[in-house]
């Protein structure tokens, strides 16, 4: 008798002497699940996964068979689900067993059921199990003997017993949950997680509209180079404004009927300051005038000396310390295009910085002539410059790009106005790039006058113009006019043999088209110079030399 190899059983022997049954027909309806001999033919196929046999007829298990079967155990497949039995997977019938005909095993009719080998407990082989798999429909098992036909086959509770998710439920397992009570579960997760959603969407949204509105959640912070240490060059308008700053003055004047702003700036360490004529004529006798320096120090003036033919003025503050004069320049050396600054205090606003350049040189301009008789007209052989000048930059200076003064802001011409000193109302307007300054070298010597004497002098030729005569040139009147004859006997003109009713039309080679101009001429030199004047009489042109008188006005 062979021995079985470990984990195969092997089909029963009969005993000794015993015959084997012949293969008999199992009775109609039974349901038992007798196996078919081993020589019995072999059914329809029962598929790729169904069990195989061996070539003695012995059982070989394959993965997931779900344990030891008879080798014979190879049913063919039902056609179409019966009911009563659970399909592949538990999820549906499957077919009943199909009965087989009765093999050498079968007991006789009337003899007693011997058990098959199957249904008997095989100890579990050792080694590893193989992995369950699913190969088609489960077989139905065999009945227990001394079990009830119809009576569901107990649980398996042998080492084969294992659970396989892939395979059928056994009968007798777990109850299925009920679909409803899965959605009800599903119901509060499915309306958290919407809510979940809508809530990160509200909370996202604001974000961005906040990040969108102000570029972040945290503080904007605007990036910017550092603190520049370096100086700047002294000839560039930020170092000529450093130098000159200091020396400059804004002046207001207080009156009984007017008040005024005007500039100014300091001349020597007594505390004498240059401005214009009518920047403190507002003043009068009983006025107050007030100096505030750069560093914003302010103190009492007085005036010591003015004169409205040059429309200069000089005042003069006491107790102050550290006063910065400013370095006089010579205007003569001016030309045109020379880069130039001008620092006032326009429309009262205080240390105010413009720049531009010479423009033009001996351009004559008059101002004033208020009063009407000509008194306060003032006559100024000027440089012209296109540095912005307005109301209150009068009196301040007109510096080189030393810093050095070559000039005194005086007047303006205005869009709305025919010229006159930029606090005239006519020069209200503002600056369009018309602005006139007084030269240096003229300013200087009247100041000289004024601070020595209290009074400056005029250069004169000793003549009286016809100032409404409208031919090229200035022509000498021909009558007497307020007692005065049109020529001074004994002054300048007589003695160069100039006559009335002769036209002036060149002074020193320069042409003159004017009355005006002939006397900006004369006043831009001193008392004593000798001039050459070209004159006509009767047709004709000649030359004559004169040296240049001396008035005086108080």
């Amino acid at each position: 008798m062979a021995t079985p190899a470990q984990g195969t059983v092997l089909p029963p022997q009969p005993a000794p002497g015993q015959a084997t049954a012949p293969a008999q027909t199992a009775a109609p309806g039974a349901t038992g699940s007798q196996s078919a001999p081993m020589d019995a033919p072999a059914g329809p196929a029962a598929g790729p996964d169904a069990p195989q046999e061996g070539t003695d007829g012995a059982f070989i298990p394959h993965p997931g068979d779900g344990g030891p079967r008879p080798a014979s155990a190879t049913a063919p497949y039902a056609s179409g689900p019966q009911p009563g039995t659970t399909g592949p997977g538990g999820h549906g019938p499957t077919s009943p067993t199909v009965p087989h005909a009765p093999g050498p095993h079968a007991p006789a009719p009337g003899a007693p059921a011997v058990p098959h080998p199957a249904s008997a407990p095989t100890p579990h082989a050792p080694g590893p199990h193989p992995a369950p798999t699913n190969h088609g429909p489960t077989l139905a098992h065999a009945p227990i003997p001394g079990q009830a036909p119809g009576t569901p086959n107990p649980t398996p509770q042998g080492a084969w017993h294992h659970y396989d998710p892939w395979s059928a439920p056994l009968q007798g397992g777990g109850p299925v949950p009920p679909p409803a009570l899965r959605r009800t579960r599903r119901g509060p997760l499915v309306a958290g997680a919407v809510a979940l959603a809508l809530l990160a969407g509200g909370v996202g949204g604001g974000i961005g509209a906040y990040v969108e509105r102000y570029g972040g959640l945290s503080d904007i912070q605007l990036s910017q180079s550092g603190a520049d240490e370096g100086g700047r060059k002294p000839d560039s308008v930020a170092g000529i404004a450093q130098t000159a700053l200091p020396g400059v003055v804004t002046i207001h004047v207080r009156g009984s009927a007017e008040q005024g702003t005007g500039t100014g700036f300091v001349l020597d360490h007594q505390g004498h300051i240059l401005t214009n004529n009518h920047v403190v004529e507002p003043a009068g006798s009983g006025g107050e005038i007030s100096v505030t320096f750069s560093g914003g120090q302010t103190a009492k003036a007085k005036v010591v000396g003015r004169d409205g033919g040059y429309d200069l003025a000089v005042v003069q503050v006491e107790g102050v310390a550290g006063l910065r004069p400013l370095t006089l320049g010579n205007s003569d050396s001016v030309r045109v295009g020379d880069p130039v600054v001008a620092i006032g205090a326009p429309f009262d606003l205080a240390n105010t910085v413009t720049s531009g350049i010479i423009s033009a040189k001996q351009r004559p301009i008059t101002a004033g002539g208020k009063k009407g008789d000509g008194s306060d007209v003032s006559y100024v052989d000027a440089l012209q410059t296109d540095a912005p000048i307005n109301p209150g930059n009068s009196g301040g200076p007109l510096v080189d790009a030393k810093a050095r003064v070559i000039g005194i802001n005086s007047a303006i011409r205005a869009a709305d106005s025919g010229g006159g000193p930029d606090g005239d109302s006519q020069a209200q307007g503002g600056s369009i790039g018309l602005g006139f300054a007084i030269p240096i070298n003229q300013a200087k010597r009247v100041a000289e006058e004024l601070i020595n004497s209290g009074r400056a002098t005029h250069p004169v030729i000793g003549v009286t113009l016809e100032m409404e005569y409208a031919g090229d040139g200035a022509r000498v009147g021909e009558h007497s006019k307020d007692g005065r004859q049109p020529v001074l006997p004994g002054g300048p003109g007589a003695k160069a043999g100039i006559k009335a009713g002769d036209v002036i039309t060149k002074v020193d080679g320069a042409p003159v088209h004017s009355g005006e101009e002939l006397i900006v001429k004369i006043r831009s030199h001193r008392p004593g110079d000798t001039l050459v004047l070209t004159v006509q009489r009767g047709g004709k042109e000649r030359s004559v030399r004169l040296s240049l008188g001396s008035s005086s006005t108080g």
